[in-house]
């Protein structure tokens, strides 16, 4: 597996001049990028209490754009989380064509579908300068057994993923892809303290499309639409919703709400 490992302690400033969260937190905190700061947060748990699981912590990267976290098939062994940048998780079919599974952020972790087939099903691949954190599996899911509450988190991230993988599963109009697709990443940022109406598009428009299976010029077109119609600004991949509740009740019937 390839990997790479970096002394970077400090956080990241984006190109919107938002400052990302920093990495390390303090002596009492995990850092609040961190993928189990939630479960962490919600019953008062920090460093001191779980300090088993910062234990298993290993920082890694930074990855280059275009460079492999992990490949399909590689043995399972591993969970990341995101630190800072961005990944995407792809398949790659016999013919040699690609399928864009999803797309994660600072805070949310990756490979936890490899969990039953003990090996990773897809290709992660940094689309801009990222890092991460490696938490070893065999050892989290013994520190889950005994601390419940990493457990019942542990299942409610592998729940979160099962469900939006079903999300674009049915049969909805490209207005309503796209419209989802953007309110859902604005939430997630929003989530961690960043804009949820003012981010980068770090994936290339075609990625996008090949995300919620459509053509890419259905993308721009669609796009195209939403400035026209001042649900959006847009520029190159800098991206502002100006209409946050047209575009959710656009969304709705995509993100079940």
């Amino acid at each position: 597996m390839e990997s790479r490992t970096s002394p970077s302690r400090t956080g990241t400033t984006s190109k919107f001049g938002t400052s990302m969260p920093s990495n390390d937190g303090d002596a009492e905190h995990f850092c609040t990028s961190c993928a189990f700061a939630e479960s962490c947060v919600v019953v008062g748990y920090g460093k001191t209490e779980l300090s088993e699981l910062h234990c298993l912590v290993e920082h890694v990267g930074p990855f280059e754009p275009g460079y492999h976290i992990f490949r399909n098939g590689d043995p399972f062994r591993a969970l990341y989380a995101v630190r800072s940048g961005m990944v995407k998780t792809t398949l790659v079919d016999a013919e040699g064509r690609e399928q864009v599974l999803g797309f994660y952020l600072p805070g949310e972790l990756v490979g936890l579908d490899a969990i039953y087939p003990e090996h990773y099903p897809c290709d992660a691949i940094a689309l801009e300068v990222t890092q991460c954190c490696r938490f070893s599996f065999p050892a989290m899911s013994a520190l889950a057994s005994r601390q419940p509450r990493v457990q019942q988190h542990l299942f409610r991230l592998l729940s979160k993923e099962l469900g939006s993988a079903t999300l674009l599963a049915c049969d909805h109009s490209a207005d309503e892809r796209m419209a989802a697709f953007l309110i859902d990443l604005g939430d997630r940022y929003a989530a961690r303290g960043l804009s949820g109406t003012h981010f980068r598009l770090s994936m290339a428009r075609a990625d996008i499309a090949n995300y919620l299976r459509l053509a890419a010029e259905t993308v721009s077109r669609v796009l195209g639409r939403f400035r026209e119609q001042k649900l959006i600004a847009i520029e190159g991949r800098s991206v502002e919703l100006l209409d946050p509740p047209r575009l959710r009740e656009l969304a709705r019937c995509v993100l079940g709400v």
